[in-house]
C-alpha cells in the first residue's frame, strides 16, 4: 500500500502521521484524509519542544526550544513515504500509519534525521553499513494501574521462574507470541525470532538485519507497540535496564556488518586470525575509542547505570573478544555473509535511532584513522581487566558526551547541546528526589 493508493480509496478517512523523540516513543496525531493530501507535499507542523519532554512530558531543557527565550513555534515534519503501515488493531479507513522527521534547523536535533545523516557519511566513505537489533523486555501479569498500586513492588511477572530459552514456558504463552507475530505482520516488523530470556517474563525478540533508517525504524515501532499489545491483554512491560535488585539487566544489542559500495563485505579474511579483515579490526578500535565519550546515548536515563551490578550480563568495560558474550564488543561469524560485532553495551531504555548513528559513527571513524583496538580478551571477561571503559554515572556521561569533540562532528554541536541538557534536566529531577531506600535505612535511626 502507498499513501496515494490510500488517498485514492473511497473508504479511508484518516491516518496517522508519527515522529519518534529524543527517548524512542512514537508522538503523532491523526489527520483527516483531506489533511494528508497536504502533508504528503508540505510536510507537517509539530513543536521541536517534542524533543525536550521526558516519557511523561515533563519538560526538560533545550536552550533557544524550551527555555525562557523560548516562543514553542512550529517547524516542518517531513513524512518518508517508504515507512507506510497499517495499524494492527484499526479499522479500514483509519489504519495508515506513516513515519516522519524534523526538516530545517529542527534536523540536526532529530534522531531520525541524525541517523539518516550518519549513513550519509558513511556512504560517501564508501561504506554501506546492514545491521540488526535485539529487544529485551519484561513482561507482566499486572496492568499499568496494578503495578503502580503496588509502587511496582512484588509484581506479577509473566513466568515464574528464570527460564533461559526453556519451551515449557514458550509453549505456555503461546497467545503472547502470536500476538506479537500477528502484530508485527501489520507494522512491517521483519522479526526474526522470539525467545524467554534470564529471569522471570523477560523476553527477548529481535529484528532481521537489513539497510538504511528500516531496522531502527522497526524496533522504534516494536517498542511502543509492544506497551500497546500489552495494555489490551491487561499486561504490561518494562524496557528499564533494571526494574528490581533481584532482575537481571535489560538491554538492546546491535549486530553490525558493512560492505563497500559494490556490495562485498569488508569484514572478512580468511588469512587472518578469526577470518577478521584489518578493516574489522578497525572498525572494533574507533568503537572502543569513542564509545566511551558517547556514553550517554546507550546509557540515556538514571536508572541505565543500575544495570551494571555485579552478577548480571550488562558489559565490564569496552573489551572485545571473538565469540565472547563477557565481552562488550563480540566479534560473530565465520564467512562474508555472517561476519559482524555485536555491541552489548545499549541498554533497552535507548533510542535506536542514536545508538546505531553512535555505533556507525564510531566504527567507520575507526576504520578511517586505522584505529587499532585493544587486545583480545579471551576467556571470562568479567574477571579481566584491560581496555577503555564507558561513564559509569550520569554526571560522568554527561560531561564526556559535551566535550567530545568527535560526536559534535558526527552528530552535530546542536544535538550535544539540546541532548546533554535535557539528561542533566533529568538528573536534576531525581537529585531532588528523596527515594524511598533512604527513608528506610535513615528516618528513624539516621
Amino acid at each position: 500500500m502507498t499513501i496515494e493508493d490510500y488517498l485514492k480509496n473511497k473508504d479511508s478517512r484518516y491516518a496517522t502521521v508519527a515522529m519518534t523523540d529524543t527517548n524512542g516513543l512514537l508522538r503523532g496525531q491523526m489527520v483527516s484524509i483531506k489533511s494528508l493530501a497536504g502533508i504528503a507535499s508540505d510536510g507537517m507542523g509539530m513543536a521541536p519542544v517534542t524533543l525536550a519532554l521526558d516519557p511523561t512530558d515533563v519538560i526538560g531543557t533545550i536552550p533557544g526550544i524550551s527555555d525562557d527565550t523560548a516562543d514553542f513555534h512550529d517547524d516542518p515534519l517531513l513524512i518518508d513515504p517508504a515507512t507506510v503501515r497499517r495499524l494492527p488493531w484499526s479499522k479500514p479507513g483509519h489504519d495508515l500509519l506513516v513515519l516522519s522527521n524534523y526538516t530545517g534547523d529542527t534536523a540536526k536535533l532529530c534522531p531520525r534525521s541524525l541517523l539518516q545523516r550518519v549513513l550519509g557519511r558513511a556512504a560517501d566513505a564508501g561504506y554501506q553499513p546492514r545491521y540488526g537489533l535485539e529487544l529485551e523486555y519484561t513482561l507482566f501479569n499486572e496492568t499499568d494501574l496494578t503495578a503502580r498500586a503496588k509502587g511496582y513492588r512484588n509484581l506479577h511477572t509473566a513466568t515464574l521462574h528464570n527460564s533461559h530459552d526453556l519451551l515449557i514456558y514458550q509453549v505456555q504463552q503461546t497467545d503472547w507470541y502470536e500476538s506479537v507475530s500477528q502484530m508485527c505482520e501489520h507494522l512491517r516488523i521483519n522479526l526474526a525470532k522470539m525467545h524467554e530470556e534470564i529471569g522471570g517474563g523477560f523476553m527477548e525478540a529481535c529484528i532481521a538485519a537489513g539497510e538504511g533508517l528500516e531496522p531502527a525504524d522497526q524496533l522504534v515501532l516494536l517498542k511502543n507497540f509492544l506497551r500497546v499489545l500489552a495494555a489490551r491483554q491487561d499486561k504490561c512491560i518494562t524496557y528499564m535496564p533494571r526494574w528490581s535488585e533481584t532482575a537481571d539487566s535489560q538491554s538492546i544489542h546491535i549486530h553490525v556488518s558493512l560492505k563497500n559500495n559494490d556490495g562485498e563485505s569488508v569484514f572478512h579474511d580468511q588469512r587472518n586470525d578469526h577470518g577478521m579483515s584489518t578493516t574489522f579490526r578497525h572498525f572494533i578500535g574507533g568503537l572502543q575509542k569513542h564509545l566511551g565519550d558517547l556514553s550517554l546515548l546507550f546509557l540515556p536515563t538514571v536508572n541505565s547505570y543500575r544495570r551494571f551490578a555485579e552478577g548480571t550480563f550488562a558489559p565490564p568495560g569496552l573489551t572485545w573478544g571473538y565469540e565472547n558474550r563477557t565481552t562488550c564488543f563480540r566479534a560473530v561469524g565465520h564467512s562474508p555473509a555472517s561476519m559482524r560485532v555485536e555491541n552489548r553495551l545499549p541498554g533497552a531504555d535507548t533510542n535506536p535511532y542514536l545508538t546505531v548513528a553512535a555505533t556507525v559513527a564510531a566504527g567507520i571513524d575507526g576504520i578511517i584513522n586505522k584505529t587499532e583496538p585493544c587486545e583480545e580478551t579471551q576467556g571470562n571477561g568479567y574477571t579481566q581487566g584491560g581496555g577503555p571503559d564507558f561513564a559509569r554515572s550520569m554526571p560522568e556521561a554527561i560531561e564526556r558526551l559535551g566535550a567530545s569533540d568527535f560526536a559534535k562532528d558526527w552528530l552535530s554541536d546542536e544535538f550535544i547541546q539540546a541532548y546533554t541538557a535535557t539528561r542533566q534536566s533529568q538528573l536534576d529531577a531525581f537529585a531532588a528526589k528523596v527515594p524511598d531506600v533512604e527513608l528506610e535505612r535513615y528516618f528513624d535511626l539516621g
